[in-house]
């Protein structure tokens, strides 16, 4: 079966990226990125409980995900990806188990009163920029500083770490030192926070580099590229 296939190779993959870096394999947790996935791959995965989280990068995609899926749907940890805009912010605490890519107070203070009255705290990263290109979501790390000090505002919410994504860079070795910024950045101002950080094509550098969360979406499910998708829409 090729999705069993699929998370055999990754698995492989992580453990020897893992024991070149002479890191515990069993350290390294995969997230399922299952944006662009089939609804029956994705409930496949979770039927096989090959893993214990799947990120999505749209509130409202999840929420119908997880819907379609019904009690299956809570067999994982269910993480935001993608940005979160703050009149969304009352729907994703419902929908998510975590939210990775906070980037500012204002996002932060949202979920925040969103989880007025609720028993647990939010577990959150914040989203550090790794390149210059404007489009890309999260704080500089020259901002960084401020907006953990902001976020101790928020009792609601833990902070578990940061999440970078890496520039699309060839070869791929040329992503390490995005990758190593990043956990300079976690080991100066969050030392005991986890690093979320590689995909399907960088993730071993990531791991390499201290990667303690790793978002694979295409080399599990054997999908086309999102730039090849949109060419066929």
């Amino acid at each position: 079966m090729a999705l069993i296939d699929n998370l055999n190779q990754i698995r492989y993959r992580i453990r020897a990226a893992s024991e070149r870096a002479r890191r515990n394999p069993d350290a390294v947790r995969l997230v399922a990125v299952t944006k662009y996935a089939p609804l029956e791959d994705v409930r496949r995965l979770l039927e096989l409980g090959a893993v214990a989280d799947v990120g999505e990068n749209r509130v409202q995609d999840a929420e119908k995900k997880k819907q379609a899926l019904g009690p299956l749907a809570d067999t994982v940890r269910w993480r935001l990806i993608g940005h979160l805009q703050t009149n969304k912010a009352k729907k994703a605490a419902l929908v998510f188990g975590a939210v990775d890519s906070i980037d500012s107070e204002k996002v932060a203070a949202a979920l925040d009163a969103a989880l007025a009255g609720a028993q647990t705290k939010l577990p959150v990263m914040v989203q550090v920029k790794l390149t210059s290109r404007q489009t890309q979501s999260g704080v500089t790390p020259g901002e960084l500083p401020a907006l953990l000090e902001a976020l101790k505002n928020h009792p609601r919410l833990d902070v578990e770490g940061l999440m970078g994504v890496a520039p699309d860079l060839e070869p791929v070795e040329d992503v390490r030192p995005s990758f190593r910024r990043l956990r300079e950045l976690r080991d100066r101002h969050l030392p005991k926070g986890l690093l979320n950080m590689g995909m399907s094509r960088d993730f071993e550098v990531a791991v390499e580099e201290g990667a303690d969360l790793v978002r694979i979406g295409a080399q599990i499910f054997s999908q086309p590229s999102p730039a090849s998708l949109e060419a066929q829409a």
